[in-house]
């Protein structure tokens, strides 16, 4: 008896099958697996080529847009390759700071970079930047400073004359023989007041910030630099603000430093720059009653004023003259200058020292409630004075 075995059909290659794919790309699909030292070879080939297009592009500028950005790094004295290429790495001027010690150690300059200040870019090649750090191009010595916010024409001075930067006698000079025509990037009109009626032009104007300039500055490059720095923080933006306002550049920077003064905590110059700015817009009330203002005509700055000092007669009182003063009584910081432009939306018209150590201030809309608040004030001093007794 005869058996017909069945027919099996034949299963035809589709897309699971990796011959479907093979024959689709016209390739051969192996039957059996390649030579195993083959794809050794081949394998430790592949990462070979991997592994130098990964070390060239470490070689590569780190930006290809140009060296117009510069970048300045101080080299300290007695610097390592590897202290200088963490350094030229930190500051984003090489990919990779391994890769840049093998290339100068390859290069035999490893051991000949001077220390100093250079001035690099992105954009430079790994043999331009060597070449840099070996010729000794480095930068003069350059002094640093930071003049703080609310400092007058006075103290700047001073304060640059102690750090051996100016003769401040040369510098104040300077100041009083300032003219605002040397300056094309003032707006027009600088300053607004007459200059009779100020006791500095540039009071207000000498931005406070940090700056470096060559240890060889003469007092009016130092007041170019500042008062370059000005012009640049006060752009079109705050003074479009200014003109929403009806303020001219003079009055904003005058009621900034105004605010610069009496604020103690930053928080609070919004909220009393609100005061000052109701008490402008009020009919009743135009004084602005600023103690700072009449600090300013004293010359110093007194814990109390007394009745004598609020008398005397200078349109820097704001005790005995209504509106702003002829003009800036400090230089205010950015934050100020802000406050001035964005006072807070409150309806205050007065403000005292609590005097309870937290440098706030009390806030009120009515005399009633001032006059409560500055007993209070009083209340503060004298717990103060007797707990400093008790220790």
């Amino acid at each position: 008896m005869k058996f017909k075995l069945p027919l099996v059909e034949k299963k035809k290659s589709g897309p699971g099958d990796g011959r479907f794919v093979a024959r689709l790309l016209n390739l051969h699909y192996p039957k059996s697996p390649r030579n195993p030292f083959m794809l050794a070879v081949a394998s430790c080939l592949l990462l070979g080529i991997l592994f130098c297009w990964q070390v060239n592009n470490l070689l590569l500028p780190v930006s290809s847009g140009g060296k117009e950005q510069i970048v300045e790094i101080d080299i300290p004295l007695d610097s390592s390759a590897t202290e200088i290429a963490a350094i030229l790495q930190a500051k984003g001027l090489i990919k990779s700071a391994f890769i840049f010690r093998l290339y100068a150690r390859h290069r035999g300059c490893d051991a000949y970079f001077q220390a100093g200040r250079h001035q690099l870019s992105p954009g430079m090649t790994l043999d331009e930047i060597l070449a840099r750090l070996q010729q000794g191009i480095v930068l003069a010595e350059g002094a640093r400073f930071t003049v703080p916010e609310g400092f007058t024409v006075e103290q700047i001075a001073m304060f640059l004359a102690r750090r051996g930067l100016v003769v401040e006698e040369d510098f104040i000079e300077e100041c009083l023989s300032f003219s605002a025509e040397t300056l094309a990037f003032f707006p027009p009109g600088f300053p607004a007041a007459e200059p009779n009626e100020l006791k500095y032009a540039l009071e207000g104007y000498l931005f406070p910030d940090t700056y470096e300039v060559d240890a060889a500055a003469t007092p009016e490059e130092i007041i170019a630099t500042m008062l370059g720095r000005f012009a640049e923080v006060f752009d079109a933006n705050y003074r479009r603000r200014a003109e929403e306002l009806g303020l001219s550049i003079h009055e904003v920077v005058t009621l900034a430093s105004l605010i610069e003064r009496e604020a103690r905590v930053p928080a609070e110059r919004p909220l009393i720059s609100a005061v000052f700015h109701n008490r402008l817009q009020s009919e009743d009330m135009p004084l602005l009653q600023s103690c700072a203002t009449v600090q300013y005509v004293l010359g110093e700055v007194k814990p109390d004023l007394s009745n004598d000092d609020l008398a005397i007669d200078s349109p820097y009182n704001t005790y005995l003259y209504p509106r702003l003063p002829p003009g800036p009584i400090a230089s205010p910081g950015r934050e100020a200058l802000l406050a001035a432009l964005y006072p807070a939306d409150v309806d205050y018209l007065f403000f005292v020292y609590k005097e309870d150590g937290s440098g706030t201030h009390y806030f009120s809309t009515t005399l009633q409630e001032h006059n409560r608040y500055k007993t209070l004030a009083r209340q503060n001093r004298q717990n103060s004075n007797a707990n400093d007794i008790s220790y």
